[in-house]
């Protein structure tokens, strides 16, 4: 990968009642020139819009690939990946780190009625999870308007089929992990993003 090559990783750090949004620029040779910050509500439903405005914020053409940690920030705020993918124009990786048997049993069991109905609509459109080795370490990738092909012939992780390890995201991810088993953009973007949220909760307090 071209050591210029950026990419925009996103995360969040969520307060009692708002989550704050970061969105770092991060070359693939670990560079680090651009920040933007947005907020969104813990529980609600604004992650997707706080998203697609942080990358209208930061506003940079050389960006060629958005980076989000996860897919359910802000407790259960789902992220809609198609819909980050139509309005950015940006190929969409969504990374998270820890094996799992899937969402939907929790948001049924934390939501009931219309909040219950359109984070499992959300949840179930999103396209399906590869697991993938990165430096020794387990990653699980979802992406949109990048191919995830599974592999032909690793089971992967129980049940989760492993990604083509030679296919574009798994090249992207690795691209962007330079060491450990969190792309650069991320952890710069939870590090931002942790920060962001102390400081607004100091001056809102």
């Amino acid at each position: 990968m071209r050591p210029g090559r950026r990419a925009l990783g996103v995360a969040f750090s969520d307060g009692e009642t708002v989550s704050t949004c970061a969105g770092a620029v991060v070359r693939a040779d670990r560079a680090v020139d651009g920040l933007a910050f947005e907020r969104c509500s813990v529980g609600g439903d604004d992650a997707t819009a706080a998203t697609v405005a942080l990358v209208d914020r930061i506003d940079r053409p050389d960006v060629s690939i958005l980076l989000l940690a996860g897919v359910a920030p802000a407790w259960f705020n789902v992220l809609d990946l198609p819909h980050i993918y139509a309005e950015t124009g940006l190929p969409t990786l969504s990374i998270s780190f820890e094996a799992s048997p899937g969402l939907a049993p929790a948001i049924r069991e934390q939501f009931d009625g219309e909040a219950r109905a359109w984070r499992l609509d959300a949840y179930e459109s999103l396209p399906p999870r590869r697991s993938l080795s990165v430096n020794d370490e387990q990653v699980f990738v979802r992406g949109v308007g990048v191919d995830t092909p599974a592999a032909t012939t690793d089971p992967g992780d129980g049940d989760l089929p492993s990604l083509e390890p030679n296919c574009e995201a798994a090249q992207l991810v690795r691209g962007f992990t330079p060491e450990g088993g969190r792309p650069e953009p991320l952890r710069v973007a939870r590090t931002a993003a942790r920060a962001g949220r102390e400081l607004g909760d100091r001056l809102d307090s």
